[in-house]
């Protein structure tokens, strides 16, 4: 597990290996969640990067009725 140090502005350094696994690149907007006493760092990616993220999903199965 690594550990980060926050400086005095208030800055984290993520680490390299983790940039690059996450292919994060220097700007990247991040969405910053608070769960009780856990933050969630969520790069925020462009809609054309979530194409053909659901290709090959199983769809078939039997669903509930909704309608009357």
């Amino acid at each position: 597990m690594n550990t980060l140090t926050l400086s005095p502005k208030f800055q984290l350094v993520i680490p390299k290996h983790i940039r690059e696994a996450m292919k994060l690149k220097a700007g990247t907007h991040m969405q910053v969640v608070q769960y009780g006493d856990r933050i969630e760092f969520i790069p925020v990616r462009p809609m054309q990067a979530a194409r053909g993220m659901l290709k090959g999903m199983d769809t078939d199965f039997d669903r509930e009725d909704d309608r009357p």
